[in-house]
């Protein structure tokens, strides 16, 4: 679940950066601190998403990265994307996570082979 979320707030980091270039022409100064600040606290998030707090960080992340789309409208339909990849992220996640304790507790099958002769 984290290195899938990780992955996506690492590409809405770079996502970022290009919309800050198109707004740097099209908006203001706020702006770009805006997009700015967006941009570093979504490598912050990253480093929280092993705690249940760093993916609701990263979720209100997302909001704040679709509100950027005030200031290049071109970011509304990214933002729906990769909002879309952040919701996937959590739901594979978790499935995965589940998969991965089922098999840690049926145990290492080396072992149940050792058991069987």
């Amino acid at each position: 679940m984290r290195v899938l979320g990780s992955a996506v707030l690492a590409m809405e980091f770079l996502i970022m950066g290009f919309a800050m270039l198109l707004a740097k022409d099209q908006s203001g100064t706020a702006s770009l601190i805006y997009g700015a600040v967006v941009m570093f606290l979504m490598i912050y998030a990253i480093r929280l998403l092993k705690k249940r707090s760093g993916w609701i960080f990263g979720s209100l992340l997302q909001i704040a990265m679709a509100a950027y789309s005030f200031a290049v409208p071109s970011m509304a339909i990214i933002s729906v994307i990769f909002i879309g990849l952040w919701i996937a992220a959590i739901i594979v996640g978790r499935k995965g996570e589940a998969a991965r304790a089922a098999l840690l507790a049926q145990g290492d099958p080396a072992d149940r082979k050792g058991d069987e002769k």
